[in-house]
C-alpha cells in the first residue's frame, strides 16, 4: 500500500467513527481535520466532497460487520448453528462494536431517511445483503430439514434484524446492555424452539 492508499485508508476509518458517533450533518469538517489530524486540504486531497468521504466510510463500517459475521460463521454447516452465530456477533457489540459508535446500519438508516439519498440508497444495499444472507441460511435449513418447514425465511429476517437493532438501540439510549441481552435470549429461544426441527 502506497503512503497515499495509506492516508486515505486511514481518514476513512478514522471518519467512520467520528460519522457513527457524531452523525453524517452533526460532524463537520472541523471534527474530521481535528480525528484525521489532517488540515483540509490534506483530506479534500483524498476525497472530492464530504459526501464522497461519508459513503466511503460507511461503506468502511458495513465492511467491518460483514468481517465479523465472515468469522462467526465459518465452521459452522447446521441453520441453527449458524443463525445463532449471528446472534453471537452482537453479545460484543457494545463492548467492542465493529466501529465506534453502535451499529453503523441503525445510526445510518434513521440519520439517513429523509436527509442524504445517496446514504440511504447505500444503507438499503448493506441491509439488503444481511437479510438475504440470514434468507439463505434459512432455505437452506428448511432444504436439509433442519428448520420446520412452515418457517417464513422473509419472517425470520425481519424478526432477528428488528429484534437485535432494537435491542441495541435501548441499550444505547438506556447506557444497559440489559436490553440487548435480553434481545439476544429471546432470539436464541426462538430460533432453537420455534425453528428447528425437533430432534
Amino acid at each position: 500500500m502506497s503512503k497515499a492508499q495509506d492516508t486515505k485508508a486511514r481518514i476513512v476509518e478514522q471518519a467512520a467513527a467520528l460519522f457513527n458517533q457524531q452523525g453524517y450533518a452533526g460532524a463537520s469538517m472541523s471534527d474530521l481535520m481535528r480525528a484525521t489530524g489532517l488540515q483540509k486540504g490534506g483530506i479534500y486531497n483524498h476525497f472530492r466532497s464530504k459526501d464522497e468521504l461519508a459513503l466511503e466510510a460507511f461503506s468502511f463500517a458495513v465492511q467491518r460487520i460483514q468481517q465479523q459475521f465472515r468469522g462467526a460463521l465459518t465452521g459452522k454447516r447446521h441453520a441453527v448453528d449458524r443463525l445463532l452465530a449471528i446472534l453471537s456477533v452482537y453479545e460484543q457489540f457494545l463492548d467492542n462494536p465493529p466501529v465506534q459508535g453502535g451499529c453503523p446500519l441503525l445510526n445510518t438508516a434513521v440519520e439517513s431517511d429523509d436527509t442524504h439519498p445517496a446514504l440511504r440508497q447505500q444503507t438499503q444495499l448493506a441491509m439488503d445483503t444481511w437479510r438475504s444472507l440470514i434468507e439463505r441460511i434459512v432455505n437452506k435449513g428448511i432444504t436439509r430439514g433442519e428448520l420446520q418447514p412452515t418457517v417464513d425465511s422473509q419472517a425470520v429476517a425481519t424478526i432477528l434484524i428488528a429484534t437485535l437493532e432494537g435491542g441495541i438501540m435501548l441499550s444505547k439510549l438506556y447506557d444497559d446492555p440489559s436490553h440487548l441481552e435480553r434481545a439476544l435470549d429471546h432470539l436464541a429461544t426462538y430460533v432453537q424452539h420455534q425453528l428447528a426441527t425437533p430432534g
